[in-house]
């Protein structure tokens, strides 16, 4: 599919759900379910990267579950807690190594963005407990440090941390 064709279907699926910017992280989202009841145990929403329009580098203190739906293939950065870090392909080519779902577990700072030459990726995320705003980290603040902790991540860091 032209790339011109990706970037209207991407616009029509942001107009179909009526997705929102997603506040200092980037992408576009809409929530689409929120549990009830005093545990509020988890949310998940629809969430949308375009080329020029990614998940800035962050983490989550709950785990976080990502579903890849549709569009072009996206490369998650994990840095873990621990000091261990992995670059994760999500997509639609699972017998190739692309992943249809990733969890990210709480603290893990996280960041992604499509592989190069896509135009858009529909993925979904869960999160457990129920997503609220405080639980946001920046990696922005952090970036020397990360940096002089993932020494060999540092290019996909940069691309991450505007």
């Amino acid at each position: 599919m032209e790339k011109l064709a990706k970037i209207k279907i991407s616009s029509q699926i942001i107009k179909k759900f009526d997705m929102k910017p997603l506040p200092e992280e980037g992408g576009y989202f809409i929530e689409t379910y929120r549990s009830s009841g005093p545990e509020n145990s988890s949310t998940a929403i629809l969430y949308l990267i375009t080329e020029d329009n990614f998940s800035k580098l962050h983490r989550l203190s709950a785990d976080e579950i990502y579903h890849f739906y549709l569009g072009d293939p996206v490369i998650m950065l994990n840095l873990y807690e621990k000091g261990s870090c992995e670059s994760v392909a999500l997509g639609k080519d699972i017998l190739n190594g692309e992943k249809c779902q990733h969890i990210v577990e709480k603290n893990c700072w996280q960041g992604s963005l499509l592989k190069e030459g896509g135009v858009f990726a529909l993925m979904g995320a869960t999160v457990t407990p129920a997503f609220e705003l405080e639980q946001y980290q920046s990696a922005s603040p952090y970036k020397k440090e990360l940096l002089e902790k993932y020494p060999e991540m540092s290019d996909f860091i940069k691309k991450l941390i505007c």
